[in-house]
């Protein structure tokens, strides 16, 4: 079998991804956890050639025999290979069932799925396939292809933006294939080979992988418990010239912070005066449960040459319809839908039909929305409460999780445990640019109240076992660190 090998790190790196992995128990079995769970997570991605065992063992710490008998472990169960002369690399197993679930954030009779922060389908969106179907005979004489977009779809979103104060016209909106291909093609079109792109930190993991995709460097800023610091945001685009910066606004993901008016006025006219362009991933704007809507992220629209906002029919309807949007100057929306054409030349004609359906009757919808995660992101923060009183666990205004402090750099070894005990979670790590937040965790409330509870059981389960007691209420140890 070929051996397909994407990226190499080294002992040291991969010292930083595990962060505190030991746990009491075998050596060997508490690093081949903390190696699995990051493969699962994508922490480690796929095809990443590891450091042999005698560096392994080196870097940390630790015995060869542990690394050996690790990896050994690891390779019996499918997540390493190794060949001749390609050294070993992270993999799947065949078949691997829920290790490598086919659907994201789903729940069975034995697992509850976390690492997808995602609602289920609202009850209005039979109603709207109905409606689009009817309207589908229309489009059927032509060949289907829209790059730009299907014209009533960009003229619904182009609406919705002037609604929220900022005037837009259907030229400045492209449809795209999910707001991830939205940011997979604003990163190629502005930035390349060597390229700095700044990127909060922590942030949304496809935006990172995004920008290492198109041979470019991201640069983080940090996101503090009040927001992204702007302060560092102005200094890191002064001193290092990005092609652009990637922000998540509103209930930010994920950390659930949102920038105020007063600070998104300050990232607009930084945009302006530097002539960056600034990318406002808004795809969870819609999902404030307390409080008023977020301002707009483009302002009044005058710096559209530099300000681009992207949205999305996931969050807001069902992450089956994979619709996305970008407003920009329709210059840059003219270079992206041309871009877009080596890739998949034009979105769903159907879903698109279906999306705008669902934005006609979007405040129906998303009061009901809301009220089902306020109920659901209560149920959970009352049952971390009740649990798990040690984490920290801040309470966002909107979105789909909450980012809790575990206290301990243990979110790797957690995860690895959690998945033995019905859960599968990403630990802190995924969401970093290098290996870093191995004290925290996302944990999100898009499941329904009962999956959440059984969730919050498992994660109780794997937090008594890390800290090496066998109370039902683990809020009377900490892990014990090796």
């Amino acid at each position: 079998m070929a051996i397909t090998i994407d990226r190499r790190i080294n002992g040291q790196r991969l010292r930083v991804l595990l962060g505190a992995w030991h746990r009491p128990g075998p050596a060997y079995q508490a690093l081949a956890d903390a190696l699995r769970a990051l493969t699962r997570s994508g922490a480690l991605p796929l095809g990443t050639r590891l450091p042999g065992e005698r560096e392994t063992a080196d870097a940390l710490g630790v015995s060869r025999t542990t690394a050996t008998a690790a990896y050994d472990l690891l390779r019996d169960e499918g997540f390493l290979v190794s060949r001749r002369g390609s050294g070993t690399v992270t993999t799947l197993p065949p078949g691997s069932g829920d290790r490598a679930p086919s659907s994201l954030g789903t729940v069975d009779g034995t697992l509850v799925d976390l690492t997808a922060a995602a609602p289920a389908a609202p009850p209005r969106l039979a109603t709207a396939c109905a409606a689009a179907l009817d309207q589908l005979p229309r489009h059927l004489a032509g060949a289907g292809y829209a790059p730009l977009g299907l014209p009533a779809l960009r003229a619904a979103v182009a609406e919705r933006y002037t609604r929220r104060g900022v005037p837009t016209t259907p030229a400045q909106v492209l449809v795209t294939t999910g707001a991830q291909q939205a940011i997979h093609l604003l990163t190629g079109a502005l930035a390349g080979t060597g390229d700095r792109v700044v990127v909060e930190h922590p942030t949304y993991p496809h935006a990172v992988d995004a920008v290492r995709a198109a041979g470019a460097r991201p640069v983080p800023v940090p996101v503090t418990p009040a927001g992204t610091d702007l302060d560092l945001l102005e200094a890191t685009v002064r001193q290092t010239a990005p092609r652009l910066a990637y922000l998540v606004p509103d209930h930010h993901n994920p950390t659930g912070t949102s920038l105020t008016t007063e600070g998104r006025a300050r990232v607009r006219e930084l945009a302006r005066r530097t002539r960056t362009v600034v990318v406002g991933d808004e795809t969870l704007t819609d999902l404030t449960i307390d409080g008023p809507q977020p301002s707009p992220f483009a302002g009044d629209g005058l710096a559209d040459r530099y300000v681009v906002s992207v949205g999305s029919a996931s969050k807001s309807f069902w992450g089956g319809l994979r619709v996305g949007w970008v407003r920009a100057h329709p210059d840059l929306v003219g270079a992206l839908a041309q871009r877009r054409a080596h890739v998949d030349i034009a979105t769903s004609v159907l879903d698109q039909l279906v999306t705008t359906e669902l934005l006609a009757c979007a405040d129906e919808v998303l009061v009901q929305r809301r009220a089902v995660l306020r109920e659901q992101r209560d149920a959970l923060l009352a049952t971390l409460a009740h649990d798990l009183p040690q984490w920290h666990v801040p309470v966002p205004a909107g979105g789909l999780s909450t980012w809790v402090d575990l206290g301990r750099p243990v979110a790797t070894a957690l995860s690895a445990l959690a998945h033995g005990h019905g859960v599968r979670i990403a630990p802190g790590t995924a969401f970093g640019v290098d290996g870093t937040f191995d004290d925290h965790l996302r944990v999100p409330f898009s499941q329904p109240v009962e999956a959440l509870r059984r969730a919050v059981d498992g994660l109780t389960a794997a937090w008594s076992v890390l800290a090496g007691t066998r109370s039902d209420r683990v809020g009377v140890a900490q892990p014990a660190l090796v």
